[in-house]
């Protein structure tokens, strides 16, 4: 398939029930997902929304920060601002694009990405932002998958990657 535009991807940590958020944060620390997110994004445009810049600690180094906000007045050092998923798309130029949240964006982005880098919680958590389950949509496929067992107040996860098939 012959596209002009980047490769899309979507990072993101999901527990049994669909929380991937709780208090505008990760509601568990998973150290090896950390990680995990720094090797996948570094390198990238991260693409999120304005709730999930805000969260960051600061400026990730070696990643663009384009933030997609309906908000035509908000700004941040560092932040490439945007108003719709075409705008950053175009902003991205040929660089791969790393979605990264929340909710909002990523079902904005689903329909346009190639990549799923799933981290499934397998636990239910609780929390106050979800996502739906992307693996109900048959378009992907399951590529990778590495398990990891509950260890201390780590619950355990697995790391899958998904590329859409259609």
């Amino acid at each position: 398939m012959v596209t002009d535009r980047p490769k899309i991807t979507l990072v993101v940590a999901r527990a049994t029930n669909g929380v991937i958020g709780r208090d505008g944060t990760l509601p568990w620390r998973i150290s090896a997902d950390l990680k995990r997110f720094k090797r996948l994004t570094m390198g990238t445009v991260m693409v999120m929304g304005r709730k999930t810049f805000d969260s960051l600690p600061g400026l990730l180094p070696g990643r663009r920060h384009v933030v997609l906000t309906r908000d035509r007045s908000w700004s941040a050092p560092g932040a490439e601002i945007v108003h719709s998923v075409e705008e950053a798309i175009a902003l991205a130029g040929s660089e791969p694009i790393s979605v990264i949240g929340g909710a909002e964006i990523f079902d904005l982005f689903l329909p346009h990405a190639d990549r799923l880098e799933l981290t499934d919680v397998l636990a239910p958590i609780a929390g106050d932002t979800v996502m739906a389950d992307p693996r109900s949509d048959e378009s992907w496929r399951e590529i990778g998958r590495e398990d990891h067992s509950a260890e201390g107040e780590t619950p355990a996860f697995s790391f899958v990657t998904l590329e859409r098939s259609a």
